[in-house]
């Protein structure tokens, strides 16, 4: 409960900057002096002085001058940190350290000075000397999660007319305020229980209504006032009053009674409860929830001062308090240190129990600080949803406080706790729920009470154990198993049905919890004790389930000596010397592994269980001290070390572990020489919901992977069309050619050690052609990118591949690509042609084995002096059928590659013989003495159609295709220029995002819809669209700051005609789409009316509105135009436009500084031809439906009625053309963006022997 509300409250940044709030607690300051204000509001100020730590010299408060000071101090620094108390010589009024809204009479000046303490334990009213320890961090274990908190105004103390600016907190008991945000204790506090409503009234102001009071606050903006006003009643809505006599604390009263506060002649009404002590004015004020402050106990001493007096101190004050009588001091006293004593206690179990870091977020519903726990469950579970966990009934749930059930917290069950943790224990109570139904902080009670009932009444979201529905076997696991430490596998085994009070057959141990005992399992006992008469998850068994029989898993048993260091959590990034290994007696059996000090030893240093083996990694030869060295990552977020320079027990050591959990079905990667084997879970194209678990093993290049329910498979990680890591999600992504498959990171560090290990895998892993990163038809990366982009940029350069780059330039880009190619884009203006030709050339100079390879180069250059045409050309088919497949792949690719460019020696003045030779020698890697290499290429070039055996039509098509690009290229200046009627275009669209891993390049004939071209995309990365979701394509306009969903009707071209550089098409989700259906259903009337903020983009003459500012205005939008009329009451408009020149798109920019952040931004275009006109203008919303409303409206309009197809989208591709499959083509130049984006504009070939432009890069 704790965290009510958090998810569902707006992130609004603070309305006052750091660097403001100064200038305005000074005004706020000079305020309280003016001359007009009465003496309740105008009080005198006093030299301050600062109270220091209690020690003195404390490590955990830093100290800061933020003494106390009164509502008058000019210093904003220095104003009371806390309770304020006044600093006055003569007697006459003042504000108190009570509310704002009262005021209590003072006491002599006498009395602001206590002789019997120093200058480390001054009174809270204005201490002598020292300095006031700042406020440290809020203590989570006993401050509630703050649910929202800024600067308002609240309204005057009675008689004073100006409003005073405070520092609101809320969380969900309480609403307090302060004088400033660096204030421990507030100036007042009003119980959520108390609040009967909560309403805007005013401009900018909204009433806190409790029973007898109501307390005004003003906000800066209207925006932030709904925010604060929906907030506060989400928080107080359906809160029931304890009881009528304590309504306003959460836990019941200790102690409670008058007090008086040294320096005040009225007595404060003070209630201890439980670890906190609350002031209140009055004992009416406590019965109606309304009060001070409340000070936590867990900070606080307190010391008899005098007869009747005592001090609490804390860090922060010292409050001094007089009893009415000694009897009464003394019982106040116990009082006071009983409270302590209880919010210690309380504190460290709490803090113990959190030491898990799964355990510090409730295990239902994820809020922050849970302070409760159902101890039979083995959960940690936030307020709000213990109070549904009661509603279970005790023989379900046995819910305990954290802090206050201090009995029950015995050394086991912290133990089992800290064991176990929410995460593991959701692996088995949620192994299987649904994201649609899983529960946030802020979700209401009944979702609550639906949820635990259906997760632990009826088990729903269970991890059903192999043996569910086999009670004999269940009993046998269970007695087998509370022998051994795994209390998860016991937890597992009593609610899947195992009988915790079965028979074992002993006399001796005739039950499971007598055989804990015996067997020294504290922590098994504990969880057996809690459940003995636990009523069990009711779910009806499967009748077509099978009997499962319990056995053991397959016997792997091996021992030895091996050298390990102390296990990690984290990566090793260095090299670990011989030095930092100690020498362990290891053994594996019966999946346990354990190490010893030495092979006498009969008590293990360490255990790990294979089933918490997640991942095995083989390191490189000597990467550490020892030559042969392993890692082992378990589910507990830790790694393990071990070496040995015996190869062959290394080997024995690496099957024997892998072999121990690596289940049976995914038993054939144990076969492979794996450099990492392991478990993790996946995702693929077919199947987004759920995740399946798979056992994956690298081996070189190649990823090898046994899902749930399917065959082997095999990922060549150097062939990818992607791969890529969602930081945010931890999710790996490995795209291939039909198929993307979605790995998730469960565990950071394993999952840290997968991705860099298959990152480097799906690199360039040698300088053979084989080695290197490949496209899916086998051409490496590297020659498929240099040749797209000199196909695109560099055809009309004359002698191309006969200039010479920089060599500099040239040796960085070979560098880069050999890191990574699959990253590298090459961009017009940021490379330059000769220096990618050179590369080209480097490449195939230095390649490993050469592209002939070493055994045939020789044949190759005999075969060119044969002087039957007809039998060379013969006799290069047999050698080239002899090729490797990469290089024969390759070999076609470039040979292609050189014919087109001779084809253009025109321009570039590369021919026949001059390729020949440059790539002679270059290819041959000889030193060009003869021409014997040259005639070789050369004949490859002449007969290219007859030893590739290419179609004369398909290849005439693509150098007609590469003629359009060199005439589109002479045409170029700044933009694209618009082709020719049912010409096609090359466009960049992105998926879901704009980032380089998500574009796609698209060719848009002149009929494309927005609905083909999002089925377009979709189809390429393999999207199946479900039902209710809406799938759109979205123009963007980042300088505008601005978005709009194309009609799926709507045709893609004029749009892209239209864009300018910082304009893209989107393609993602519409969210708003359903809504805006089933609100345009209920329409009768097609209109709409209201008022709307309007901001024109300039200036307008006869309107009066400036360019600075949004104005209200009313508009009425009907099936023809938009009028805004000044106000409702007005006849005639003050501006009609046309609603069919409107274009309106979703968002404001920033800059205009936005009354709200429901906005539209309007464009007017006007159809004359003799005087085209352009208007843009601003709408703005107070809520997100309205916006919504007013935008279907729009839409509904426009195009008749018809805002999405009745069928949903349909993958149609009627209008589009298709490139020739057999052969491809080379595509034209894109019609928007900057040259650097025209080497993108190649689209695929296909798998045919011109393939050479199919993945654009």
């Amino acid at each position: 409960m704790d965290q009510l509300l958090q998810d569902h409250t707006p992130r609004v940044p603070p309305r006052i900057k750091t660097s403001q709030t100064q200038e305005i607690t000074q005004q706020s300051s000079q305020d309280d002096h003016q001359p007009g204000l009465t003496a309740r509001g105008a009080l005198q100020s006093a030299p301050q002085t600062t109270l220091s730590s209690i020690d003195g010299d404390s490590d955990d408060y830093e100290e800061v001058d933020a003494s106390y000071a009164s509502v008058g101090q000019g210093n904003p620094q220095e104003r009371e940190m806390s309770l304020q108390v006044p600093v006055v010589v003569a007697k006459g009024r003042y504000s108190s350290l009570c509310s704002d809204d009262e005021i209590l009479d003072d006491d002599e000046s006498s009395v602001w000075e206590e002789p019997g303490l120093n200058s480390l334990q001054s009174s809270i009213y204005l201490p002598n000397i020292g300095r006031l320890a700042s406020p440290p961090k809020e203590d989570s274990s006993q401050a509630p999660a703050v649910i929202r908190k800024g600067w308002l105004d609240k309204n005057p103390p009675q008689g004073v007319l100006y409003y005073q600016r405070r520092w609101v907190k809320l969380d969900v008991d309480y609403l307090r305020y302060f004088d400033n945000d660096k204030q421990v204790y507030s100036k007042g506090i009003i119980s959520t229980a108390s609040v009967t409503n909560v309403t805007s009234v005013g401009e900018l102001k909204f009433e806190v209504i409790t029973s007898n009071r109501t307390f005004i606050f003003k906000a800066e903006s209207e925006a932030e006032r709904n925010e604060w006003v929906t907030v506060l009643q989400d928080c107080t809505r359906g809160r029931q009053r304890r009881s009528i006599i304590s309504p306003s604390l959460p836990l019941t009263p200790h102690f409670k009674g008058y007090l008086e506060l040294k320096g005040l002649r009225s007595k404060l009404f003070t209630v201890v409860a439980t670890d906190k002590v609350f002031l209140y004015k009055t004992m009416e004020d406590y019965r109606i929830g309304v009060g001070i402050t409340s000070i936590d106990m867990n900070v606080g001493n307190v010391k008899v001062t005098d007869r009747r007096s005592f001090d609490l101190t804390t860090p922060y004050r010292i409050f001094s308090f007089i009893a009415e009588s000694e009897q009464l001091k003394d019982q106040w006293v116990d009082a006071m240190r009983d409270s302590i004593g209880e919010a210690l206690s309380n504190s460290e179990v709490a803090d113990r129990i959190w030491a898990e870091p799964s355990n510090s977020s409730c295990a239902d519903c994820g809020a922050p600080k849970p302070e409760w726990a159902a101890i039979n469950l083995c959960v940690v579970v936030c307020k709000r949803c213990a109070g549904e966990h009661r509603g279970l009934g005790p023989s379900i749930s046995k819910v305990r406080s954290l802090k206050m059930d201090r009995k029950v917290w015995t050394e086991e069950l912290i133990q089992v706790f800290l064991l176990l943790g929410n995460e593991r224990v959701n692996s088995f109570w949620a192994a299987n729920l649904p994201p649609s139904e899983a529960l946030s902080p802020s979700s209401c009670s009944d979702d609550r009470r639906r949820f635990i009932t259906n997760k632990y009444r009826h088990g729903k979201y269970r991890k059903y154990h192999p043996l569910y529905g086999n009670q004999k076997e269940l009993n046998n696991a269970l007695c087998i198993n509370v022998q051994c430490s795994d209390v998860l596998e016991t937890l597992s085994l009593i609610f899947c049905g195992a009988d915790v009070n079965c028979s074992t057959g002993m006399a001796s141990c005739p039950s499971p919890l007598s055989l804990a005992n015996t067997h020294s399992q504290r922590l098994q006992a504990e969880l057996l004790s809690h459940n003995q008469n636990t009523e069990l998850p009711c779910s009806e068994v499967d009748a077509g389930m099978e009997e499962v029989h319990f056995s053991a898993p397959t016997c792997v048993y091996h021992n030895g000596f091996l050298f390990k260091t102390g296990s990690m959590a984290r990566a090793i990034t260095e090299r670990k010397a011989r030095e930092e290994f100690s020498r362990r007696w290891c053994t594996l059996n019966d999946g346990t592994f354990s190490y010893y000090e030495s092979d006498k030893n009969s008590n293990p240093n360490g255990v790990l269980k294979a089933s918490e083996i997640v991942c095995l990694a083989v390191d490189a030869h000597e990467k550490h001290g020892y030559d042969h060295t392993f890692e082992l990552y378990s589910e507990s977020e830790r790694l393990y070390l071990f070496g040995t320079d015996d190869p062959n027990s290394h080997k024995e050591w690496v099957k024997s572990i892998a072999k121990s959990f690596i289940p049976a079905k995914a038993e054939p990667i144990l076969r492979l020489g794996f450099e990492r084997i392991g478990r993790l879970k996946c995702k693929d194209g077919l199947n987004l919901q759920t995740s399946k678990v798979g056992w994956f093993a690298l081996v070189g290049s190649t990823l090898h992977a046994y899902l749930e329910n399917s065959q082997g498979e095999e990922i060549h990680l150097r062939k990818l069309n992607e791969l890529s890591i969602q930081q945010d999600n931890e999710v790996l992504v490995l795209v291939e050619r039909g198929r993307t498959l979605y790995i998730e990171g469960e565990r950071k560090l394993d999952f840290a050690g997968w991705c860099a290990a298959i990152q480097t895998a799906a690199g360039s892993g040698g300088d053979t052609l084989s080695q290197q990163q490949l496209t899916d038809t086998d051409i490496p990366v590297i020659v498929h990118s240099c040749i797209d982009y000199i196909t695109q940029c560099g055809l009309t350069s004359e002698g191309i591949y006969r200039k010479s780059g920089v060599n500099s330039r040239v040796a960085a880009l070979c560098e880069r690509f050999r890191q990574d190619a699959r990253s590298l884009r090459l961009r017009e203006g940021e490379h330059q042609v000769d220096d990618v030709s050179n590369t080209l050339k480097r490449f195939f100079r230095e390649l490993e084995e050469g592209l002939f390879t070493s055994e045939d180069g020789g044949t190759w250059l005999t075969t060119a002096a044969i002087q039957d045409a007809s039998m060379k050309i013969s006799q290069y088919q047999v050698l080239l059928n002899k090729l490797p497949r990469v290089n024969r792949a390759t070999l076609r690719a470039l040979i292609n590659h050189l014919y087109c460019v001779q084809r253009f020696s025109e321009l570039n003045q590369m021919n026949l013989h001059n390729l020949a030779i440059v790539f002679g020698p270059t290819l041959f890697q000889t030193d060009g003495q003869d021409y014997t290499a040259g005639r070789a290429i050369e004949d490859l070039i002449q007969f290219y159609t007859l030893i590739f055996q290419v179609d004369e039509q398909q290849l005439k098509k693509q150098l007609e295709e590469i003629t359009a690009i060199i005439q589109v290229r002479e045409k170029l200046n700044t933009k694209f220029p618009s082709t020719e009627p049912g010409g096609h275009f090359i466009c960049t669209v992105y998926l879901e995002e704009k980032k380089d891993t998500a574009e796609q390049h698209v060719k848009i004939p002149a009929s494309m819809t927005s609905a083909e071209l999002t089925c377009e995309i979709l189809d390429r990365r393999n999207i199946v669209v479900k039902d209710k979701e809406y799938w759109n394509c979205w123009e963007v306009i980042d300088k505008e700051e601005m978005e709009r969903p194309l009609h799926y009707q709507e045709r893609v071209l004029p749009i892209l005609h239209s864009f300018g550089t910082d304009s893209h098409l989107l393609i993602k989700k519409h969210v708003a789409m359903e809504a805006m259906m089933v609100y345009l259903a209920s329409k009768v009337d097609p209109s709409k009316h209201g008022i709307m903020k309007f901001r024109e983009e300039r200036s307008i003459l006869g309107l009066g509105l400036s360019s600075g500012s949004f104005h209200d205005r009313y508009f009425i939008l009907n099936s023809s135009s938009l009028r805004m009329y000044k106000e409702v009451r007005s006849n005639r408009p003050e501006r009609d436009w046309p609603v069919r020149n409107l274009r309106i798109y979703l968002g404001v920019k920033k800059k205009l500084r936005p009354p709200t952040c429901w906005g539209l931004t309007v464009v007017y275009e006007s159809k004359k031809q003799e005087k085209p006109e352009r208007q843009q203008w601003y709408l703005c919303c107070d809520t997100q439906p309205e916006m919504r409303e007013w935008y279907a409206t729009f839409m509904s309009i426009q195009n008749d009625g018809d805002v999405w197809p009745q069928d949903g989208l349909q993958p149609s591709r009627a209008s589009r053309v298709l490139p020739d499959t057999r052969h491809g083509n080379v595509s034209l130049i894109p019609l928007r963006g900057s040259e650097n984006e025209m080497r993108n504009s190649v689209a695929a070939f296909s798998q045919d022997p011109l393939a050479l432009f199919r993945d654009v890069r």
